[in-house]
């Protein structure tokens, strides 16, 4: 019969901030018709989208903002 030993490792997750992260980016989506805006790392440029759309659709009163953030999982101690 064979034998085996095993380890475990602790990981922790959280934001990605390494410089060679993805950027953290928003983008807008309107909830009526499911159109949205390009995802920007400039935040504000999705309200702008909002307002436009909402111009050329005065019936699209609802919005939800999309936010891509990257996460990574850290090795810990092993155990």
């Amino acid at each position: 019969m064979t034998r085996a030993t095993y380890r475990f490792r602790e990981h922790t997750i959280g934001p990605d901030r390494r410089p060679e992260a993805e950027r953290t980016k928003a983008e807008m989506q309107c909830k009526p018709c499911g159109k949205g805006s390009e995802a920007s790392e400039q935040f504000t440029d999705g309200t702008a989208w909002a307002v436009d759309h909402l111009k050329a659709n005065p019936g699209h009163l609802e919005y939800r903002e999309l936010i891509i953030r990257p996460y990574r999982f850290e090795p810990g101690d092993w155990q």
